[in-house]
């Protein structure tokens, strides 16, 4: 028997590749296929199923390219109706993969389909559940992402999930090994533990949903506190069920070499969003006017899927032989209107004396030394609500990142304002600075290294707000 976890950090996924006797079972596959393709070849195995836990809302599965690359069958759980050839299995159902086999848990609660699968080895004994978006490590599913057309509350299917893990999950053995698919700061669960493994022991000692004593309890404790989902979850959620166009074909068209007088073409139109993913440090020095900023370092493809638009061309500038990368992570979450990149990047920009813009840093200390001063001085604090309240500067407002996009959020910012945006270590106020240049605000200060720096001074005026955070 062979389990590997595949784990992608900037989408805090996890994929699995099991294998016995030269035949392999992938469950939940990224869109990039290659590296199950390249394992398996490597390991002398065919992949015989592709079994998915639930229709994804964070990323695009790879389930129907890496089926017509192999001809694996494509399983999903009890309540599933895609667009394209799937084996629905039935509640109980097991599956052969060489010696080892596969039970079927029918666990809604997550989404109507949701369905954890059960290794079992060559002896029969209960090896490891892999456990979809219905049990994370330290957490449990979010509970209000309901179809459309279904008629149900988060709070009808949290109590659905409250029974799947009391009948499915909890009557597992303690030394059964809990393979989820996602780790820490996946948005798919509210506060998700720091490792990407567990044990059912474990899990029923430490994991708050299991330790609630009845199902009111449950649904009032996973409900509680939950932040909105991230825009581009039912988007996701629909190109899975529905399918998408292959990568190949998102990788030729994004990978069009465009020289300045092409790219100048093309980004005459005004609706074409120009992505810029080099690192945040090097995008404040220099960019295209009218560019917007999402390093690949970050949560790259998340804050793409939150803030960009599905329907709108894209063109890229990237780091030199980052162009691939970039339309990879950019396709994991969806975004297939890729048109080609900037030949050259920024420095060929630049070096042909093309107009440029910039974003200019300052320290934290030198805006502790602007605040008397200024009384146009505005502090955008573009964390989460919840970091916000946990201590920010006095009078600071709070515009999360990710309602940037909403109309109306900038309501309260006048023209006149002298606006010193930060975060929590400079990577999403980057991006932020770059979407109100767009919008036309240019008096801007992006403040370096944003709260971890501000908090070290000790000399900023700190509030909280004790209410948000209970």
């Amino acid at each position: 028997m062979f389990v590997k976890q595949l784990y992608t950090s900037c989408l805090s996924e996890a994929a699995y590749y099991i294998e016995s006797e030269g035949e392999v079972a992938i469950i939940d596959p990224l869109r990039d296929i290659e590296s199950y393709l390249q394992m398996a070849e490597e390991r002398n195995a065919k992949i015989k199923y592709i079994f998915e836990t639930h229709f994804h809302a964070d990323f695009v599965s790879g389930h129907i390219d890496l089926a017509k690359a192999t001809g694996a069958t494509i399983i999903y759980g009890p309540n599933t109706n895609a667009a394209f050839d799937v084996h629905v299995a039935k509640d109980g159902e097991t599956f052969k993969v060489g010696k080892l086999s596969i039970e079927v848990l029918h666990t809604p609660g997550h989404t109507l389909e949701s369905t954890c699968y059960l290794l079992k080895d060559e002896n029969g004994k209960d090896h490891a559940v892999f456990t979809g978006d219905t049990l994370f490590v330290g957490d449990v599913g979010r509970p209000d992402l309901a179809q459309k057309g279904a008629d149900l509350t988060m709070e009808d299917l949290a109590g659905m999930m409250y029974t799947s893990l009391q009948n499915k999950i909890m009557p597992l053995a303690d030394d059964v090994i809990v393979y989820p698919a996602h780790g820490p700061g996946s948005s798919c669960g509210k506060n998700l533990g720091p490792n990407t493994s567990s044990t059912i022991g474990e899990q029923k000692q430490t994991n708050y949903a299991l330790q609630q004593a009845s199902k009111e309890d449950f649904v009032k404790a996973v409900t509680d506190g939950l932040a909105a989902p991230p825009n581009y979850f039912p988007i996701n959620a629909k190109i899975n069920k529905e399918g998408y166009e292959s990568l190949d074909n998102v990788l030729e068209k994004g990978l069009t070499v465009l020289d300045i007088p092409e790219f100048k073409k093309v980004t005459k139109d005004p609706d074409l969003i120009i992505l810029d993913t080099r690192k945040a440090t090097e995008f404040t020095n220099g960019f295209v006017p009218g560019s917007i900023s999402i390093g690949l370092e970050g949560r790259f493809a998340e804050w793409a899927g939150s803030l960009l638009p599905f329907d709108k061309k894209m063109v890229l500038i990237t780091e030199e032989g980052k162009e691939k990368e970039t339309i990879i992570r950019l396709a994991r979450v969806g975004f297939e209107k890729i048109v080609g990149y900037l030949e050259g990047g920024f420095e060929a920009w630049k070096a042909a004396g093309e107009p440029t813009d910039m974003i200019i840093d300052v320290e934290a200390d030198e805006l502790l030394m602007d605040i008397p001063f200024d009384d146009n001085l505005v502090i955008m604090d573009v964390r989460k609500e919840t970091e916000f309240a946990d201590g920010h500067i006095k009078d600071a407002v709070n515009i999360p990142l990710n309602t940037l996009t909403d109309p109306g959020s900038m309501a309260n910012i006048e023209d006149t304002d002298n606006v010193y945006v930060h975060c929590a270590g400079g990577y999403r106020s980057v991006i932020a600075a770059s979407m109100l240049k767009k919008q036309g605000i240019h008096n801007l200060r992006n403040v370096l290294g944003g709260w971890n720096e501000i908090k070290k001074l000790d000399k900023f005026e700190i509030e909280k707000n004790v209410a948000a955070l209970n």
